[in-house]
């Protein structure tokens, strides 16, 4: 009776390489967004290992509360805004815009009233937006071929013919094809010294107003709108009618634990949830959820050996870093286009988003990514007035 009641090969399976998607194909862009922010090997390797502890515990939590295969992931947009828009942000007051965007979803969920207002954003100026987030670091792939035309072009062959074949693993095999070809080459400095097992150091959050308005909300907006609600798709998508108040106050508070250790946003996924939420993962629409559980035991485990992985990303040249980050967005930025431009009315305010976004535009301490929004807005109003 105990074997018959084990989850089927598929789901341990479909768990595995949801994880390991998840983790590695982005996990160089993590590295480089806690750089950018000033953070040392330690505070990278606390944020990774809580990171994983909040994917984990936190799916775990809700796919055995409400029954359904409920996937968490690291917010993969956010870490991009923190990349482009917090280099020079000390760590303690990036840690505060952190705690304030958990408080945000956390509250997002609590209250109805909220929910239904933040269902009003145009999604053509959040997909801007993202879009300018995401743009400068895939121009910068190509910016490392000047100087390594034979990393660029090989990990982009890579890339390109898994994504006819093998799509799911396209960016894996890339970032393995990397990693490889700078072993072979010799390119991998020593290790940093660190922690070799998962581990969490704590920092006192430091709340300072432009930081919150420039880095918390943005990152809150764009976890929203690229991350929890298409995860909310997904799941509806696969048969499963689950409340979203509870499962956004639930990542929201996953996040706000982790703030203190460096987690940047704890969210529903995406991409990897459609894995393993379809039925090739578990026949059984009512027992996927062991599915669930499996992913966040394998995260358990990623949270354990995390630092060693950081240090080696660490090792690794900054152009192999950038290359490997470009590439990993591009599949981010081709939806964030299509999202931008599906309303042939909104172009006009969402291209202004975009190009004020990926400017880098600074103004009174507050980054792009805040302006571009600004901007936006203020060119939908124009079109509404001059329309009345």
């Amino acid at each position: 009776m105990m074997i018959r009641s084990l989850p089927p090969l598929s789901a341990w399976s479909s768990a595995l390489i949801a994880a390991l998607i998840g983790f590695g194909g982005t996990i160089a862009l993590i590295v480089q967004a806690m750089s950018a922010m000033g953070a040392s090997v330690l505070q990278t390797a606390s944020a990774v290992t809580a990171l994983c502890l909040g994917i984990a515990l936190g799916g775990a939590a809700l796919s055995w509360r409400y029954r359904i295969p409920v996937v968490l992931a690291w917010s993969t947009p956010g870490a991009a805004l923190l990349a482009a828009t917090a280099a020079g942000t000390q760590w303690a007051a990036a840690v505060g815009a952190f705690v304030c965007a958990a408080v945000l979803m956390i509250l997002l969920g609590a209250i109805p009233a909220l929910g239904r207002l933040a269902e009003r954003i145009p999604g053509a100026i959040a997909s801007a937006m993202l879009a300018g987030i995401l743009l400068p670091f895939c121009l910068g792939l190509f910016k490392v071929a000047g100087a390594d035309p034979l990393l660029v072009g090989l990990i982009l062959i890579v890339f390109l013919a898994a994504r006819q074949r093998l799509p799911l693993y396209a960016l894996l095999l890339a970032l393995g094809t990397g990693a490889a070809l700078c072993l072979l080459r010799g390119d991998v400095k020593a290790l940093p010294q660190g922690a070799t097992l998962g581990i969490l150091s704590p920092t006192i959050p430091s709340f300072q107003i432009s930081t919150i308005i420039g880095i918390g909300v943005p990152l809150f907006l764009v976890t929203l709108v690229s991350q929890n609600l298409p995860g909310l798709l997904v799941l509806r998508s696969a048969g499963y009618q689950p409340r979203p108040g509870p499962l956004l106050s639930i990542t929201g508070l996953a996040s706000l634990i982790g703030a203190p250790f460096g987690v940047h946003g704890v969210n529903l996924a995406a991409i990897t949830a459609a894995i393993c939420t379809n039925p090739d993962a578990h026949p059984d629409k009512d027992r996927r959820w062991s599915v669930g559980m499996l992913y966040a035991a394998c995260y358990l485990l990623l949270a354990l050996f995390s630092p060693i992985l950081v240090r080696f990303f660490m090792a690794l040249p900054h152009s192999v870093i950038s290359a490997l980050t470009g590439l990993a967005l591009i599949p981010a930025l081709i939806g964030a286009l299509d999202g931008a431009m599906a309303r042939h009315e909104d172009r006009d305010p969402a291209i202004v988003t975009l190009l004020v976004t990926a400017s880098g535009l600074t103004l009174f301490g507050l980054g792009a990514a805040f302006w571009g929004l600004v901007a936006g807005f203020t060119a939908l109003g124009i079109k509404a007035a001059l329309k009345r």
